[in-house]
C-alpha cells in the first residue's frame, strides 16, 4: 500500500486534511467518503519524512490500539446503543473506563470531533492508527442507516474471528517452531564439540577416512574457523529478509509465495478466502456497495496478494463484469467459492452465500491447524532421521574399520 494525502471536506462543509494508507488513488478516495469526506485532491505522499518526524510516543500509541481492545469497544457500543444511551455519554463513559492509553486518546479524540460537528466515522477517521478503514466505513454504514448498535456487533463477530484465525496459526505453528530451533542448536553444538573431539581422537590413529566423516570434518573446520561471519551473515540476512518483506513489494512477494507452500499454502488460502468472504458479507449485508464492499475487504483478507487481485476484481465489476467472472479471472476462489458465489448472484442472496463460505472455510482452517502437527510431524521426523543417520556414519565408521583392521591383524 501506498501513503496519500488527501484535502476534502466534512459533512459540515468544514475542511479536512490528513493522510491515510490504500492500494491506489481510487480506493483512497473511497475510503474517505465511506468516512463521510469528500476528497477535493489526493496526492502520493513519501511515508518516509513523516515516520521519521513523528513522534515516539505516538508510534508506540498507534502500535497499542490491538484488536481485543477494538472488539471490547464494540461489545460495549452495542450494549449502550442497544439500551439507548446517547453516543456522547457512551464514548464518554467509555473514555473513562479504558484500560488501553491509546484507546482512551483515541476515544478524547473522537468526542472532540462529535464536539466539532463531525459524524462518528469522520472523527474515527481522524484518530490515525486506531481505527481501520474497514471499521470506519462499517460505522459510516451504521450512521447512514440508523443501525449503529447491530453494525457494533457485527463488528465485534468480525474482529473477533479475525483474532481466532490469528491465534490459531500461532498456537500451531509453536511446535514445528521449537523442533526446528533445536535440531539448528543441536546441529551447531555438534559441529563445534563433538565433531572436533572425535576428530583428534582419528587424526591420532593417522588411519583413512571415510568420506562421510571427511566432509564432516571439513564441515565443522570451516564452521569453528568463520562462525563469527557466519553469524554475521545470518542476522544481517535476516534483516534484510525482514525489511524488504516490509516494502510493498516485498509483502506482495512474500505473500504469494506463502500461498505456494507445500502444506501452510492451502492453510494460508483457505484462510484468506474465509477473511475475505466474512468481510464481504458484513460489508455487502449492510448497504455498501458492491465496488465498495470489494475494496473494504480487500484490506482484511491479511495477504497483499489476494488484496490486489481483490481490488483487480473491483475494476472488472466497475466495467460492467459480474462478479463470478471478476472471482475466476482473480485466480485465488476455489470452486466450492466460486459456486457458492453463483448461486448467491442468482437467489439475489449474495451476503448469506459469502457467509457460508466463510463458515465453511473456518471450520476447514481450524480443522488444517489442529491436524498441522501431525502432517508436519513426518517431515521433521525424516529430516531428524537423516540427520541422526549422517551423523552415526560420520563418527561410527571409522571406529568400525579401525575395529576390522584389528581384527584381522589379531
Amino acid at each position: 500500500m501506498a501513503a496519500f494525502a488527501y484535502r476534502g471536506r466534512g459533512t459540515g462543509g468544514q475542511a479536512v486534511e490528513g493522510v491515510l494508507e490504500a492500494v491506489d488513488a481510487t480506493a483512497a478516495a473511497t475510503q474517505l467518503m465511506a468516512g463521510g469526506i469528500t476528497p477535493v485532491s489526493i496526492r502520493v505522499e513519501d511515508a518516509t519524512p513523516a515516520k521519521r518526524t513523528a513522534p515516539f510516543g505516538d508510534v508506540l500509541a498507534r502500535r497499542r490500539v490491538q484488536t481485543p481492545d477494538l472488539m471490547l469497544l464494540c461489545r460495549q457500543m452495542h450494549a449502550l446503543l442497544k439500551a439507548g444511551v446517547p453516543i456522547m455519554r457512551a464514548l464518554g463513559g467509555l473514555q473513562e473506563s479504558a484500560t488501553n492509553p491509546a484507546l482512551r486518546e483515541a476515544l478524547r479524540g473522537v468526542r472532540e470531533g462529535l464536539d466539532g460537528g463531525r459524524d462518528l466515522s469522520a472523527s474515527m477517521q481522524r484518530q490515525r492508527g486506531a481505527f481501520d478503514p474497514f471499521f470506519v466505513a462499517m460505522v459510516y454504514v451504521g450512521e447512514s442507516t440508523g443501525r449503529l448498535e447491530e453494525v457494533f456487533l457485527r463488528l465485534f463477530r468480525h474482529l473477533e474471528f479475525q483474532d481466532y484465525m490469528r491465534a490459531q496459526v500461532k498456537s500451531a505453528l509453536r511446535y514445528p517452531t521449537f523442533v526446528v530451533v533445536a535440531m539448528a542448536a543441536a546441529i551447531g553444538v555438534i559441529n563445534l564439540f563433538v565433531i572436533p573431539a572425535f576428530a583428534r581422537v582419528y587424526k591420532g590413529f593417522g588411519a583413512d577416512l571415510p568420506l562421510v566423516t571427511r566432509l564432516l570434518i571439513a564441515c565443522s573446520d570451516f564452521t569453528l574457523a568463520a562462525w563469527p561471519y557466519l553469524l554475521a551473515v545470518v542476522v544481517a540476512a535476516a534483516f534484510a529478509a525482514r525489511g524488504f518483506v516490509q516494502t510493498s513489494q516485498g509483502r506482495l512477494y512474500w505473500d504469494r509465495l506463502r500461498l505456494r507452500l507445500p502444506i501452510a499454502g492451502k492453510i494460508a488460502s483457505k484462510a484468506a478466502i474465509a477473511r475475505f468472504s466474512r468481510s464481504f458479507s458484513l460489508a455487502y449485508r449492510s448497504g455498501v456497495p458492491i465496488t465498495q464492499a470489494l475494496t473494504l475487504s480487500a484490506q482484511t483478507v491479511d495477504n497483499a496478494y489476494v488484496g490486489l487481485r481483490v481490488e483487480k476484481m473491483r475494476e472488472g465489476v466497475e466495467r460492467g463484469e459480474s462478479l463470478l467472472r471478476t472471482a475466476v479471472n482473480a485466480g485465488v476462489f476455489t470452486p466450492v467459492a466460486l459456486q457458492m458465489i453463483v448461486v448467491g448472484e442468482e437467489s439475489g442472496s449474495l451476503d448469506e452465500m459469502m457467509e457460508e463460505v466463510a463458515e465453511l472455510y473456518q471450520r476447514d482452517v481450524e480443522y488444517e491447524l489442529k491436524t498441522l502437527s501431525a502432517q508436519i510431524e513426518p517431515i521433521l521426523i525424516v529430516g531428524l532421521g537423516i540427520l541422526v543417520l549422517i551423523l552415526a556414519l560420520g563418527v561410527f565408521l571409522p571406529i568400525w574399520d579401525l575395529g576390522q583392521a584389528a581384527f584381522h591383524k589379531g
